[in-house]
């Protein structure tokens, strides 16, 4: 469903810049640091008018599964549990591409000429992607806006009918600007229950024979 309550904030905080073991916040680290890296790029662009790209690659770590070594023999133990395949994300930012800064820089064989844009023409470009960006992300600010409030009329609804978790709402106290959300949530939690319900029965011991 929707985030239903906010953690407050704990502000700036300073860091020791190390490698972060946890994958989970590594991950989560990964993701905001190069959002700000691309932001910072797109702005050193449209003020300056530099030409910038950036490339980050980033590795997919895979759990290993032991493999056997032989007849009778136990698998062989991993090593550290995990290994790093080859495959992974690359994530690329160039102003207005990558391809077009890298090959101004060096061009390829019969690229002497540049199929470069005017300047004007360029910089008009690399503008109306900024502002789609912009306008994307302030349908997004305002999708969050709308689910925040669904949210927040959910758990009133549940609060008003004595009821201590949110999926108790009662269905009658909803509009129907939340009904189809609410539906969904309960939808998603019958899912994961369902899926919970199906993984520990697979791991479940079989029942003994029963004998009258």
């Amino acid at each position: 469903m929707v985030k239903l309550g906010k953690k407050p904030s704990k502000g700036r905080q300073k860091i020791e810049i190390r490698f972060i073991e946890d994958k989970a916040k590594r991950q989560v680290t990964l993701c905001k640091r190069k959002g700000g890296i691309f932001k910072k790029c797109s702005e050193l662009q449209l003020l300056c008018g530099a030409h910038v790209a950036v490339a980050i690659f980033s590795k997919k770590e895979e759990e290993e599964r032991p493999q056997p070594q032989g007849d009778g023999e136990p698998p062989a133990p991993a090593a550290g549990g995990r290994r790093t395949s080859r495959a992974g994300n690359v994530f690329a930012l160039g102003t207005p591409s990558v391809d077009h800064v890298l090959r101004r820089l060096a061009p390829l064989p019969g690229d002497e000429m540049g199929p470069f844009l005017p300047a004007g023409a360029e910089r008009a470009a690399v503008e109306a992607a900024a502002q789609e960006l912009t306008e994307a992300e302030a349908l997004v600010k305002a999708e969050k806006d709308r689910m925040s409030a669904v949210g927040e009329k959910v758990l009133q609804a549940a609060e008003a009918g004595g009821r201590r978790f949110w999926w108790e709402a009662d269905v009658e106290a909803l509009g129907e600007a939340e009904l189809p959300e609410f539906a969904r949530a309960l939808q998603r939690v019958r899912e994961t229950v369902q899926r919970e319900a199906d993984k520990r029965r697979a791991s479940a011991p079989p029942a003994a024979p029963w004998h009258p």
